[in-house]
């Protein structure tokens, strides 16, 4: 199965829940303006995702640093030993006894996470599916199945609004509260929720507590937010510059930490509703490669053309009463908010989609009357 075309056809959502239906190997290229991602697959199991422009500080032997879990100076020694050996630098690290077996797993398959789950604030850009057999380690790589990512990202881009309410920015900080005893408290936490509760000391921010956390940027604000509506936390916002001070972006949580961010989110609900929704009923039509390319004047073709259309807008809707709290007057404010571009109000006809709201706050959506 040889796949390639465009995102803005074809949604990251649709060909990764393509690719797990037919269970698929091979290598995921996914490209946009002059970043690129690589997902590695076998039988529908992501494997690793390597991100071509990954910045300072998101490499994994940065997360290690970060997390102290490796000194900086036993980085460089690693990296010295892996240049001369042209091995991955994982296993130099094991094999120097430097960082445990079961832990560099563990960050691998954080690193993997993370950077599968930035792909869907994607919107545009290309994708193309290279077939075969795949390599990789057992020993050091847990295997992501497509269908845990793709409801990871829904679940993250769903969550964080809430989330972002307690935690506003990366840089925020916590201040205990005063609080009884914690005994009865701490059976309620989860076991995240108290090493959470351990890491938050004066001064440290969101993004420290995340990185010692080793939980990334989402699931440790999540925590954090939760120990905030306990009363056990009481954020502290940021003051002048140090509003600034660690504004990376890791994963669909710490794009959606700023306005540009919340944004991308909610394309990335929108494309992946649109390619759950659309793909239950034509899984396995779209995209392949060496096939004739229909006309849209063909009347089948313009019926499917429009179910994906539909699913799509659907999708922009819902992300529109989810932060709102009620749907949109017109379609048009779609347009003016980003969820959709202005041809997907008509695409494949010359009319608008047929749109109101209902008495009982509900929509009706239907294709232009003929």
């Amino acid at each position: 199965m040889n796949l390639k075309g465009t995102l803005a056809d074809f949604a990251v959502a649709d060909v990764l829940q393509l690719v797990a239906k037919q269970a698929q190997s091979g290598i995921l290229h996914l490209r946009r303006r002059n970043e690129r991602i690589h997902l590695a697959i076998t039988n529908g199991f992501v494997v690793s995702a390597v991100h071509s422009e990954r910045k300072e500080g998101e490499r994994l032997g940065d997360l290690l640093v970060r997390a102290d879990l490796l000194s900086p100076d036993d980085l460089a020694r690693a990296l010295a030993v892996q240049k001369g050996s042209q091995r991955r630098l994982g296993d130099v690290l094991v094999e120097l006894e430097l960082v445990p077996l079961r832990v560099l797993k563990e960050m691998l398959e954080l690193q993997t996470l993370e950077t599968a789950c930035r792909l869907f604030a994607w919107r545009s850009g290309s994708y193309e599916f290279e077939p075969g057999a795949v390599e990789w380690d057992p020993a050091t790589v847990a295997p992501i199945s497509a269908e845990a990512i793709l409801e990871e990202g829904h679940r993250r881009v769903e969550e964080w609004p809430r989330i972002q309410k307690r935690v506003p920015s990366p840089a925020t900080t916590f201040r205990r509260r005063p609080s009884p005893p914690l005994a009865a408290e701490d059976a309620a936490l989860s076991p995240l929720e108290r090493s959470v509760l351990g890491l938050a000391e004066p001064g440290r921010t969101a993004e420290r507590i995340s990185d010692l956390s080793r939980a990334g940027a989402f699931e440790t604000s999540r925590a954090l937010a939760a120990l905030v509506n306990r009363g056990l936390l009481e954020a502290v916002a940021p003051v002048g510059a140090a509003a600034g001070v660690g504004q990376r972006a890791r994963g669909v949580g710490g794009m959606l930490a700023s306005g540009a961010g919340r944004l991308a989110g909610t394309l990335a609900l929108a494309a992946l509703l649109a390619g759950l929704a659309w793909l239950a009923a034509e899984s396995g039509r779209a995209g392949v490669e060496g096939r004739a390319r229909p006309h849209l004047g063909d009347h089948a073709v313009q019926g499917l053309v429009a179910r994906h259309r539909l699913a799509r807008l659907r999708a922009a809707l819902e992300v529109w009463r989810v932060e709102r709290g009620e749907y949109p007057a017109a379609l048009d404010e779609l347009v003016k908010a980003g969820l959709a571009a202005p041809a997907e109000l008509r695409r494949p006809y010359p009319e608008e989609y047929y749109y109101r709201r209902t008495e009982d706050g509900g929509v009706v959506l239907l294709p232009p009357l003929p």
